[in-house]
């Protein structure tokens, strides 16, 4: 057996169904020996996509998401989405072909320092040197993406690994590694510190973060909040814990969220934090959730707990692990003044837009689009103008809300819906993308073709970078710099080279039979939504 049959074997070992990538000379050794595999090949059209529609597969699945390209261009091309995946803790396992071991640090054709560049972004990193070392690298690296705090591990092979003879190939049952023991059981003292404070509390609030969905806790945090009658907010990547219209669920926090769920934030007593890092898009103001209040924070990671607010009870541990120790006691509390208080909230505070009637509205559109999609659809928010009117308006019944959270990356909804919807053949799948970010990923409408993955893409169309555009309004007084997006492809002869069909919507009038229109066929489908370039998110 060669190297790159053992590592073939190994992902085979690991139940990987696909994998993401693009070939070259170095990671072609591999390429070869999985024709022998039944798993998948997806040959996406640039390497960053790799690692989002990998993303898109783990984040909708709870596997390890898996992409492999190839040395020089195609690892650095990689690091982006590796980068994206890392802010956002998706469990993925990168394989990057790599020069011969002998020619490292020659400087030879496509090399390239991988594991340096990607130090800041991994978990870990593995350079691969003793073929006979490949079931050991394999299973440490999906044990250490999946486990604790989850994230992208880098295994980079040189190519005479891969074509070295393997003695005997064992994969290994357990992994037994000195350095890394995550913790998974919160300490019992703080969980019953926890347990008082709620029954104490009389304007207690939850935030839940994209955690509570990497442990699979929602169901439990659901069960909780429901037990305690007690209100939750959410950050970004925390949207979906909660259904939308949950009576509990007040909306996502931060610069772009709710008023009422920032409000409700700084007035609490008690404010539990859960899977989230109270970064900076969520809590601009470190010092309002520590004044006057008892702050909780319970995280996997212990790194980020205290790292941007003092903890008054740090509890790390899994979250479902947590939770399901919680829900064991009788916890006897009364919060329905403070709930009552919320929803006055809500309804006061609410944002009223006057949109132009000439343009489609995003929020409008939006929010029936939601209303029409079946209930455990997968919707996927790019980056931009449309990633807030997304958070603001779409209505998660049972279903995911994927987005580029912690690193921002546009482009990252064609290829993580992709991913998606590979893994979900059954389920609706809906890309939401701007113009802008449209373009950075549209050459993946060909991947889907070939492969005949069905996701759907809906273009919000105004014409320039419009978060930008927005920043630029109001801050340097609609002295506008390198937003115009003139020049842009005519979509719908984009939808035509690609087979697609195609819709374009200028006006609400027509949207409801529109959106029916896009979600009943089965097939992939490019919709054009023309906005106006004016609009401000609210």
């Amino acid at each position: 057996m060669l190297g790159a049959d053992a590592m073939v074997k190994c992902l085979e070992q690991e139940g990987v169904k696909a994998i993401f990538g693009y070939p070259g000379v170095a990671i072609c050794p591999f390429y070869n020996s999985i024709l022998d595999s039944d798993i998948q090949t997806v040959l996406i059209r640039t390497e960053q996509n790799a690692a989002h529609a990998a993303s898109g597969l783990a984040r909708t699945t709870g596997e390890v998401g898996v992409c492999a390209v190839t040395s020089g261009p195609g690892a650095t091309n990689l690091i982006t989405g590796i980068a994206t995946a890392f802010a956002d803790s998706i469990p993925l396992v990168c394989i990057t072909g790599q020069v011969n071991s002998e020619l490292l640090g020659s400087d030879v054709f496509q090399e390239a320092d991988i594991t340096g560049a990607v130090e800041s972004f991994v978990k870990y990193s593995y350079l691969v040197k003793n073929v006979e070392d490949i079931p050991r690298i394999f299973k440490e690296a999906f044990h250490i993406a999946r486990t604790g705090r989850k994230g992208p591990v880098l295994i980079d092979v040189p190519i005479d690994i891969q074509n070295a003879v393997i003695s005997k190939f064992k994969y290994p049952e357990e992994v037994c590694m000195r350095t890394y023991k995550p913790t998974v059981k919160g300490n019992p003292v703080q969980i019953a510190r926890v347990e008082r404070e709620v029954e104490r509390a009389k304007k207690p609030i939850m935030c839940v973060g994209g955690g509570v969905l990497l442990s699979e806790a929602k169901h439990e945090i659901i069960k909780f909040a429901e037990k305690c009658n007690l209100p939750v907010v959410s950050t970004m990547m925390g949207i979906g814990v909660m259904p939308t219209n949950h009576p509990l669920y007040f909306g996502m926090v931060g610069n772009n969220g709710k008023a009422y769920a920032n409000r409700a934030m700084n007035e609490s007593d008690l404010l539990i934090v859960v899977g989230a890092r109270v970064a900076d898009r969520a809590v601009s103001q470190p010092d309002l959730i520590t004044k006057n209040k008892v702050l909780v924070h319970i995280d996997v990671d212990p790194a980020e707990i205290g790292k941007v607010a003092g903890a008054t009870i740090p509890l790390v541990g899994d979250v479902k692990n947590i939770f399901e120790e919680i829900l064991k006691q009788d916890i006897e509390c009364d919060h329905d003044d403070w709930v009552q208080q919320l929803n006055e909230y809500r309804v006061t505070m609410a944002k009223k837009r006057n949109p132009n009637p000439e343009y489609v509205d995003p929020a409008a559109f939006i929010t029936e689009l939601s209303n029409q999609m079946q209930d455990n659809a997968v919707y996927v928010a790019d980056v931009g103008q449309n990633q807030i009117w997304s958070c603001g308006y779409h209505i998660v019944k049972d279903g995911y809300f994927l987005t580029s959270g912690g690193m921002g990356t546009m482009g990252y909804s064609i290829p993580a819906a992709m991913g998606a919807k590979l893994a979900n053949p059954d389920k609706q799948v809906i890309a939401v993308c701007g113009d802008g970010s449209f373009q950075m990923s549209m050459m993946e409408l060909a991947t889907m073709r070939q492969h005949g993955i069905k996701s759907k893409v809906i273009v919000l169309k105004n014409g320039v970078l419009g978060m930008v555009r927005e920043y630029q309004h109001f801050t340097y007084k609609e002295h506008y710099s390198v937003i115009d997006l003139t020049g842009s492809p005519d979509l719908e002869k984009i939808a035509a080279a690609y087979d697609m069909k195609f819709i374009r919507l200028h006006t609400m009038e027509n949207a409801k039979e529109a959106i029916r229109e896009f979600l009943e066929n089965d097939e992939a489908v490019l919709m054009e939504c023309i906005i106006d370039p004016m609009d401000i998110v609210r």
